[in-house]
């Protein structure tokens, strides 16, 4: 005859901490203020600009400003 399976118990899962939102890397206090980074000019004040070394970016609209052209032309 068949044997029956033996169910595995089911009990309450470990609780996973989430990572923290990276939102609150783009405000800087100093003092009684927060100020925040750059925003996307053609999204708004609630959308902030990605920085990398060379180009500061919107992932929303893909707007984008390079850096590296203004500075060498500033120096010469």
């Amino acid at each position: 005859m068949d044997k029956k399976k033996k169910s595995k118990k089911k009990g309450k899962r470990p609780h996973k901490n989430k990572p923290t939102s990276k939102r609150y890397t783009k405000y800087k206090i100093e003092g009684d203020k927060a100020t925040r980074t750059k925003t996307c000019p053609r999204c708004g004040p609630g959308i902030f600009l990605m920085t990398a070394k060379d180009r500061i970016y919107c992932g929303k609209c893909h707007y984008s400003e390079f850096e590296g052209k203004k500075n060498s032309e500033e120096e010469k």
